[in-house]
């Protein structure tokens, strides 16, 4: 990289008001590279998540995978956050979808409190930011089919978030590794 295009690219980056803004800026090859090291990132963190629960015997494995996928972010601190916010929120999810599938059966009416409860218990506990998290994981818990009883379902179901969100946060922490020591220039 020449002196000319090194000062350009850090005007650009003071310019942007944010990591996704500054991505959008950049010129098509390359967001093309930072496209592909994303995609390299997700892949390998699912690949491994849904091997891992494969041989762990889950049920389910792919829920391994979305969840590595999901949390996948352009950086480690903010793929560490959104693990963070995803284990939370498939811990209230799961606690709520299992007194849902307990308390309240197979009727729709209980799945709608169900959900309803696991976001206000987040925003009540002040981690709105896993809310959605928390309702995703309950409607999983209420209207996927499974075998099992209800509390397996839960166990399960917070083992994989863990196994997904551990691989994606692994992944992420090698190429953060990676690229510090073979292409940051100082």
């Amino acid at each position: 990289m020449t002196d000319s295009s090194h000062a350009r690219r850090i005007e650009r980056m003071r310019d942007a008001n944010s990591l996704f803004a500054f991505l959008k800026s950049l010129p098509l090859p390359d967001r093309l590279v930072e496209g592909c090291v994303m995609a390299l990132q997700a892949v390998a963190g699912a690949s491994i998540a849904f091997t891992l629960a494969n041989h762990l015997h889950a049920e389910q494995p792919f829920w391994s995978a979305i969840t590595a996928i999901a949390v996948s972010q352009h950086s480690y601190v903010d793929t560490r956050k959104l693990s963070l916010d995803q284990f939370i929120g498939a811990m209230v999810g799961g606690v709520c979808g299992l007194a849902g599938a307990v308390l309240g059966g197979g009727h729709f009416i209980a799945y709608m409190l169900t959900v309803a409860a696991a976001i206000v218990f987040c925003w009540v506990g002040n981690i709105g930011s896993a809310a959605r998290l928390g309702g995703i994981t309950a409607t999983i818990m209420l209207l996927v089919p499974r075998m099992g009883p209800p509390w397996e379902v839960a166990l399960e179901r917070l083992g994989q978030v863990t196994l997904g969100t551990v691989c994606a946060l692994m992944v992420c922490g090698l190429i953060r590794l990676v690229e510090q020591r073979w292409f940051v220039k100082t």
